[in-house]
């Protein structure tokens, strides 16, 4: 997950570097520039499909490798980039490894880990989701130093170093003990489950906990339910177990979540500062770099305000929270215009702009 947050947030240093806008002919080609951006959602949405099919049929550890090998292609086609269609189809191959990558590693973290530690190890993940986000916006802020084509070919390079990562621990790690029993494979799925619970194959524990997952397989066989038939609402055989319901409220809550603006922010808050509130090149990236830092520390507030205050309280605070930090962000840019006050005014929207990102961490902690 490090990866992906820092995927989510290497490119808006690179759109803001004159050597690669200037290349690839998109100086000042606003069109180009957003479309170059939101293809690369297309792609891990797309990603996020294929993964459905190929993590069933090969499995995590292998679907894993798979969208890892298909990130390494797109970060080479990007990084080695000359032309405008290149990095166009990077971005797209880019785009699908992760979306491949991040649709299956939380079910595989889910699927081998104790129920006791499933929690924690959730919120770990969003943390080093933040982490990897935080991380690229200090190197794109150091390499604006160095000036020319390094300064946005290491960043996309860099994304190798957590690919070796992957390439190198993944093969040995164990495989999902509940995919191994979907497909028949119930003594390694065993010795796995004995292996993660530090207990001999045989003792009771293990012994139920393969019986409860060799039931849940085949229950899931004998009453599943297609695309269809979820989406007309129909009921399985057992009765209305509310799976359409279910289903738009996790997916519905994840949709909301992105279209609350947070890409936006990852992709083109220093194209913001520089264009809209008139700060230089560096200094929107300085910004930009710290404004990361405070994401990722207010999002260890989170875990202890959701016993406090509860999922949905949080959640609408949290929602509450960016919208107000949006509207006030509108209402000053549009008055920056004002010829006497108006570079303040605008400057002023800075700290709205940290306020979002600290109403966001709230929201994520929540659904996590």
């Amino acid at each position: 997950m490090t990866l992906f947050g820092y995927d989510q947030g290497v490119f808006s240093g690179v759109i803001v570097t004159d050597d690669f806008l200037i290349l690839h002919g998109l100086l000042g080609d606003t069109t180009k520039i957003s479309t170059l951006s939101a293809i690369y959602a297309v792609g891990c949405f797309f990603g996020a499909v294929i993964a459905f099919t190929v993590g069933e049929r090969f499995g995590r550890k292998k679907t894993i490798l798979i969208g890892t090998t298909i990130m390494s292609v797109g970060t080479v086609i990007m990084a080695a980039s000359y032309s405008l269609p290149q990095i166009f189809v990077g971005r797209i191959i880019l785009g699908l490894g992760n979306g491949i990558n991040t649709a299956t590693a939380p079910i595989w973290q889910t699927e081998t880990s104790k129920a006791t530690w499933r929690g924690k190890l959730v919120i770990l993940e969003m943390w080093m989701n933040i982490a990897g986000f935080a991380m690229v916006q200090w190197i794109n802020y150091g390499l604006s130093f160095a000036g020319g084509s390094v300064a946005w070919r290491f960043p996309i390079a860099f994304q190798f170093f957590f690919i070796f990562i992957l390439y190198a621990t993944v093969p040995w790690l164990p495989e999902s003990p509940r995919w191994l029993v979907a497909h028949g494979r119930q003594d390694e799925a065993r010795s796995i489950m004995a292996a993660l619970e530090a207990k001999p194959e045989f003792d009771p524990y293990i012994i139920t906990q393969m019986q409860e997952i060799e039931f849940s397989v085949k229950y899931e066989r004998e009453n599943s339910l297609s695309w269809r038939d979820i989406l007309m609402g129909k009921k399985s055989e057992t009765g209305d177990t509310k799976t359409l319901r279910r289903l738009l409220l996790g997916a519905g809550t994840q949709f909301i979540q992105q279209f609350e603006g947070i890409n936006i922010m990852s992709y083109y808050l220093p194209t913001v500062l520089i264009e809209a509130v008139g700060l230089s090149n560096t200094m929107a990236r300085l910004l930009t770099a710290i404004n990361s830092i405070t994401y990722l520390v207010f999002s260890f507030a989170a875990v202890p305000l959701v016993e406090r205050i509860g999922r949905r309280g949080l959640m609408l605070l949290s929602t509450a929270g960016q919208g107000l930090a949006f509207l006030i962000i509108t209402i000053l840019i549009r008055f920056s215009s004002n010829p006497e006050n108006g570079e303040n005014i605008a400057k002023s929207s800075i700290a709205f702009f940290f306020l979002y990102y600290i109403a966001f961490d709230q929201l994520i902690a929540n659904e996590d």
